[in-house]
């Protein structure tokens, strides 16, 4: 019996032994035992045409806009759908990304294309270093099968909390059938410090296009006639519910890059012209402006660079909303560097005299 019950001890410690050297592996290696990956594999997602207006209360649309039913219901119910999968963690998003893009979808982060993998390569870097939570929306601009929104975001970092606003400009395709309404372009935020950090993430294909994108708007000519649609193209146009209104808007804006493009004199004195008495402009970090003090603010950065706005790829309008997205070049005066960039701008119109004037600009 003394020698039964040994037996018996030794194996139980021996058990012991494997169970801890496998759980100590399992740490050591990264190993994981089923439960883990049952957890990992079953992040829970949103994905429902259905529940709209329920998403709509949990992320509101401050500038509510008209969106037509079909495929611009679709989108906005995309949108809606994503900032709710986004906020549930990196997981949720990543599996949420399988849906709402395909192997073939680009963006572009900061003014940097990336594959889909490479986004969420970027994105998973990012995000273990700050936790980002999507607000509610400023706007939210959808013509046809284009789309521009503009958000709050929450910057969580350690202790450190930043609360911010970005805009977005993305094209939709409806593929029909289990595919649905899926991202075939975006493009999310504008080129600015990030730059170079993010084209890391690049693969040969990406890079190439990105410097060949770059290197059109480097040496781009804007054409010194023609009218001001052709000297100021719009590379992806989009129909318009209310066209008469579309183009007068259009014009406005089209009108406010010549006289940038033609002096700053020109420019201020046009903005009489352009812009309501009561104008509020808010700036790049969401300084808040009235006309005067937008005047002042333009001269300055006139001074110490040499700015011309190039063409849109995008001009959206709705109601009496317009969303811009434009490229640009810019010389610093003091230096002679040049660069090349994006910019992305909502505006707010309003009638007056039978005419419309920008009465609120948001630029980033």
């Amino acid at each position: 019996m003394p020698e039964k019950k040994a037996f018996y001890i030794i194996l139980i410690v021996g058990i012991i032994i494997v169970v801890v050297l496998a759980l100590t592996l399992g740490l050591v290696f990264g190993l994981k035992d089923k439960d883990d990956e049952k957890n990992e594999d079953d992040v829970e997602i949103i994905n429902s045409y259905d529940n709209t207006e329920e998403l709509i209360k949990k992320f509101p649309v401050e500038n509510n806009v008209t969106v037509q039913e079909g495929l611009e219901k679709k989108i906005q119910n995309r949108l809606l759908t994503g900032f709710e999968n986004w906020n549930r963690g990196y997981k949720a998003w990543k599996k949420w990304g399988s849906i709402l893009y395909t192997d073939a979808s680009i963006y572009n982060i900061n003014g940097v294309r990336l594959s889909l993998t490479q986004y969420q390569a970027a994105m998973d870097v990012s995000l273990k270093r700050t936790n980002i939570i999507l607000g509610k929306f400023h706007n939210m601009i959808i013509c046809g099968n284009y789309t521009a929104i503009f958000y709050d975001d929450t910057k969580i970092t350690g202790k450190n909390e930043k609360n911010g606003t970005v805009m977005e400009f993305v094209s939709f395709k409806d593929y029909g059938g289990d595919l649905g309404t899926r991202v075939v372009v975006g493009w999310g935020g504008t080129k600015g410090s990030s730059y170079d950090g993010t084209k890391t993430f690049q693969g040969d294909q990406e890079r190439m296009v990105q410097d060949e994108i770059n290197n059109l708007l480097m040496n781009y000519q804007i054409p010194s006639n023609g009218n001001l649609t052709q000297r100021y193209p719009i590379l992806y146009p989009t129909e318009y519910l209310d066209k008469e209104k579309a183009d007068k808007f259009i014009n406005i804006i089209l009108e406010g890059f010549d006289k940038w493009n033609s002096g700053i004199d020109n420019y201020i004195s046009w903005l009489d012209k352009g812009y309501t008495a009561d104008a509020l402009s808010y700036g790049l970090e969401g300084e808040e402006r009235n006309i005067k003090t937008y005047k002042d603010a333009m001269n300055a950065l006139a001074t110490e660079k040499d700015i011309k706005k190039l063409y849109a790829d995008n001009i959206l309008v709705r109601d009496d909303w317009a969303a811009v997205h434009y490229r640009y070049r810019m010389e610093n005066r003091g230096t002679g560097e040049k660069y090349v960039g994006d910019r992305m701008q909502f505006l707010k119109f309003r009638e007056e005299n039978n005419n419309y004037k920008i009465e609120k600009s948001w630029i980033k």
